[in-house]
C-alpha cells in the first residue's frame, strides 16, 4: 500500500504533538497511511521562515500571547498533556532528530520513539537537546537507545537529516508539521488536519 501521507515533523514543535496524536484518526476513517519524515524545523525557519524568530522577540505579541491559550484548548480536546512552555523551550532538537532519523526506514519504531519523546518534553518537561534523556526514550519504548545514539551520530543520518529538511523547503514546505496528501498538496499544523480529511476523502 502506498501511503498516502507524509507526515514531516520536528519534535520541539507543540503544534506538531498535537498534530501527531490526531493524525492516526483522520488515517483510520480513509483506511489511509503515512509515513513520517523527521526534519530540523530551525533549517527551515532560517531558510523560508526567519519571521518566526522575530516574533518571539516580541514580549506584546498579541498573536503569539493568544497562540498559547488556543495551544491549551486544542491539548484539551486532544487529551494530550501539553505543560508548555518549559525551561527547555524553545529547543534546538537536532539530536532528537537525528535520532528520529535513524529510525525512519522502521517506521512502527519511528512512531513509537515519536510518541515517547513528545510525552517526554510537552507532559514530563525534560530536555529534548539532551542526548541521555532520548536514549532513556528510546530504551523505555523497547528500542536499544545506546544503539540508536550511536547511529544517529553517524555522517549518514546527518546527511538525511539534511536532505528531508531540503526536501520539504523545495516542496514548499515552511514549518512543522507539513503534511502532503497524494504527493503534491501540502497542509500546515493541527488546525488543518480537518483539510487533511476532506483532502483524503477525494479518489486518488
Amino acid at each position: 500500500m502506498t501511503d498516502r501521507v507524509e507526515f514531516f515533523f520536528d519534535l520541539s514543535s507543540p503544534w506538531t504533538c498535537l498534530a501527531f496524536h490526531n493524525l492516526p484518526a483522520v488515517l483510520a476513517r480513509h483506511g489511509a497511511t503515512a509515513r513520517y519524515r523527521p526534519i530540523l524545523v530551525g533549517g527551515v525557519f532560517n531558510a523560508v521562515n526567519p519571521a518566526v524568530y522575530a516574533a518571539r522577540e516580541q514580549a506584546d505579541n498579541r498573536r503569539l500571547q493568544h497562540s498559547w491559550k488556543i495551544l491549551k484548548d486544542w491539548a484539551r480536546l486532544a487529551d494530550v498533556p501539553m505543560n508548555f512552555p518549559s525551561q527547555w523551550h524553545p529547543a534546538k532538537s537536532i539530536a532528537a532528530m537525528r535520532f528520529c532519523c535513524a529510525l525512519e526506514e522502521d517506521q512502527a519504531a519511528l512512531v513509537r520513539f515519536a510518541r515517547g519523546a513528545f510525552a517526554s518534553y510537552f507532559a514530563a518537561q525534560e530536555n529534548l537537546d539532551d542526548p541521555a534523556v532520548l536514549t532513556a526514550v528510546a530504551n523505555a519504548e523497547g528500542l536499544d537507545g545506546a544503539a540508536l545514539a550511536v547511529a544517529a551520530a553517524s555522517d549518514a543520518v546527518k546527511a538525511r537529516l539534511r536532505a528531508n529538511t531540503d526536501e520539504v523547503i523545495a516542496r514548499g514546505g515552511y514549518g512543522s508539521p507539513s503534511i502532503f496528501v497524494d504527493g503534491d498538496d501540502m497542509y500546515f499544523g493541527n488546525d488543518q488536519l480537518p483539510l487533511v480529511d476532506a483532502a483524503l476523502s477525494k479518489e486518488n
